[in-house]
C-alpha cells in the first residue's frame, strides 16, 4: 500500500528520518520530491514504531524538514532481469548508461537474495583453466568457488582481473563464462580500462557491467554488488550459463558501509567498521556456489585492496574466513617487473584438491604443486640468510634452491598479460624448474611420476653439465 508523508524530523548525511510512520518495511523503496520538484529514491533501513530511517542513493542536498514529500511504495528494489543484459553497461543502481533502452522484462528480482541453501548446494568439482600458472597450478580455481584477490594500491589487480575473465574456461566443457562485473567506487580511468579491454577482446557481449565510480554517491555502493550477483543468479541459475562475478573494489563497499554506520551513530568495531559487517560480507559471498540439478554455475573473483598492505585489516581478515582461499598480489615482485605478481606462498586455494589429478587436470599436479611450493619457500628462506652471510657460505645445495627461487619467479610466476597457458603448459614447465634439483631431494612427488614427467628434463640437465 502506498503511503505519502510530509514529516521529515531530520536530515543526517544520506539518512532522512521520517516521523509518523506505519508500517513501512525494511529495505522498502520510497520515492522523495525535494520542495523544488527534484525527485530521489531511497530505501528504508530501519524502522520502528512511528520512524523511519532512509538513506538517500545520491546526495540530500535541498532536502527541507518541512516541505519534502516521501512516498512509500510498499516495494523492495528489484531488477528486471533478461538474457538481453549481456552486452550492457548499468550505473550502481541498475540505470542504463551505455545509451541504450531500459530492459524490459516481466521478471524483476528482489536484489537482496539469499545464500544458497547448504543442503542444495554440489560439492564444486570442476578445475577452471584461467591460463596464468600461479593460479592453475599452484592455487587451483574450480567452478563455484569464491577466491578473492589480496591486494594492495598500484599493483596489477585490474589487469589479472581481465585477464582471467579473458581466458576462464572449463576445460572439456567448450564453454565460455559470461562475466558479470561490479565497480565500487573506481576513478574513470579505471572504468575505461575494464570497457576497452573487454571490447577489444569481444568479451564486453558476453558480460554484464555495474559500475559505480568515484564520483557517484557513496550510498550506491551496497546496493551494486546485490544488483550483480541477481544478474548473475538469473544467468546461471535460470538460464543455465556459466558466471564469473568480479567485484572491485570491496574496500570501497566496507568503507561505505562504515560510513553508514557512523551515520546511524552505532557502536564502531574494529577500526570503526560495524560489528555486523562479517554478516554483511557472508550475504555477499555465500551466493556463489554449483546447485544440484542446475547447469549453471555462480563463480566468484572478489577484488580488495588491503588498507595500509595490512592482511591482517579487518577486510581481508573477514574476507579470507568466509571465502575459500586468496590470491595475495606482492610489492617486491612487482618491483622486479614481474606480472603476475602473485606471491604463492601466503596465497590459498582450499578447493584445490577437489579439481585437480587424474581426469580433472593431471595425475601428478598435486605432487607437483607441492614440490614447487617448497623448493620456492626453501629458496625464500635462503635469500634472508645470504643477506646475513653471503652466498660463498652456502652449500652447493642451498645454492640449487636459491637458484631455483630466482628461476622460479621469472620463468613460473612470470608472463605475459595475453599468454594463454594450459595446465599441461604449467606443469611441464615446473618438471623443467625441478629438474635443476637434486632428485633425492625431490620427496614431494612420487618416483614413478619423476620416471614419467620429470626423467626428459633431468636427461638434458645431465647431458648439458657433462658438456
Amino acid at each position: 500500500m502506498i503511503k505519502e508523508y510530509q514529516t521529515v524530523r531530520e536530515v543526517f548525511g544520506p539518512l532522512v528520518f521520517v516521523e509518523g510512520v506505519d508500517g513501512a518495511a525494511y529495505n522498502e523503496i520510497v520515492n522523495i520530491t525535494l520542495p523544488d520538484g527534484e525527485k530521489k529514491m531511497g530505501q528504508v533501513l530501519e524502522t520502528r514504531k512511528g520512524l523511519a530511517v532512509i538513506q538517500v542513493f545520491g546526495t540530500t542536498t535541498g532536502l527541507d524538514t518541512k516541505k519534502t514529500r516521501v512516498r512509500f511504495t510498499g516495494e523492495m528494489l528489484r531488477l528486471p532481469v533478461s538474457d538481453e543484459m549481456l552486452g550492457r553497461v548499468f550505473n550502481g543502481t541498475g540505470q542504463p548508461i551505455d545509451n541504450g533502452p531500459p530492459i524490459v522484462s516481466s521478471e524483476k528480482l528482489e536484489i537482496i537474495g539469499a545464500a544458497i541453501n547448504p543442503v542444495a548446494r554440489a560439492q564444486p568439482r570442476d578445475f577452471i583453466q584461467t591460463g596464468i600458472s600461479t593460479i592453475d597450478a599452484t592455487n587451483t580455481l574450480v567452478r563455484g568457488q569464491k577466491l578473492p584477490i589480496f591486494s594492495t594500491a598500484g599493483l596489477p589487480h585490474n589487469e589479472m582481473a581481465v585477464q582471467i575473465a579473458r581466458q576462464a574456461a572449463v576445460r572439456g566443457s567448450g564453454e565460455e563464462f559470461v562475466v558479470v562485473f561490479a565497480a565500487m567506487g573506481i576513478t574513470h580511468a579505471e572504468a575505461n580500462f575494464f570497457m576497452r579491454n573487454l571490447e577489444e577482446t569481444g568479451a564486453l557481449q558476453r558480460s554484464v557491467m555495474f559500475l559505480n565510480l568515484a564520483n557517484d554517491p557513496s550510498i550506491e555502493r551496497l546496493v551494486t554488488p546485490k544488483l550483480a550477483l541477481t544478474a548473475a543468479e538469473y544467468l546461471a541459475f535460470e538460464k543455465g550459463m556459466q558466471v564469473l562475478v568480479i567485484l572491485t573494489d570491496m574496500t570501497n563497499y566496507c568503507d561505505s558501509l562504515r560510513e553508514i554506520s557512523a551515520a546511524r551513530q552505532e557502536v564502531p568495531g574494529r577500526r570503526g567498521f560495524p560489528g555486523y559487517m562479517y554478516t554483511d560480507l557472508a550475504s555477499i559471498y555465500e551466493r556463489a556456489g554449483v546447485i544440484q540439478g542446475r547447469k549453471g554455475t555462480v563463480t566468484q573473483f572478489p577484488i580488495l585492496t588491503m588498507p595500509e598492505e595490512d592482511i591482517t585489516h579487518p577486510i581481508p581478515d573477514l574476507t579470507g574466513y568466509i571465502t575459500e582461499g586468496q590470491i595475495v598480489l606482492s610489492r617486491e615482485l612487482h618491483r622486479k617487473n614481474i606480472y603476475p605478481c602473485v606471491d604463492v606462498l601466503p596465497s590459498l586455494s582450499r578447493l584445490m584438491q577437489l579439481g585437480i589429478g587424474d581426469k580433472r587436470t593431471r595425475d601428478d599436479h598435486s605432487g607437483v604443486a607441492s614440490q614447487l611450493y617448497a623448493g620456492y619457500a626453501e629458496g625464500r628462506d635462503l635469500r634472508n640468510l645470504v643477506a646475513v652471510v653471503g652466498e660463498e657460505a652456502l652449500s652447493e645445495r642451498d645454492k640449487k634452491f636459491l637458484a631455483f627461487a630466482d628461476s622460479f619467479e621469472k620463468r613460473f610466476v612470470n608472463q605475459g598479460a595475453y599468454e594463454n597457458r594450459t595446465i599441461e603448459n604449467s606443469l611441464e614447465l615446473g618438471w623443467e624448474l625441478l629438474s635443476a634439483l637434486p632428485e633425492g631431494e625431490l620427496k614431494r612427488v612420487k618416483p614413478e611420476f619423476i620416471k614419467k614427467y620429470g626423467a626428459k628434463y633431468r636427461d638434458g640437465n645431465a647431458k648439458g653439465a657433462a658438456k
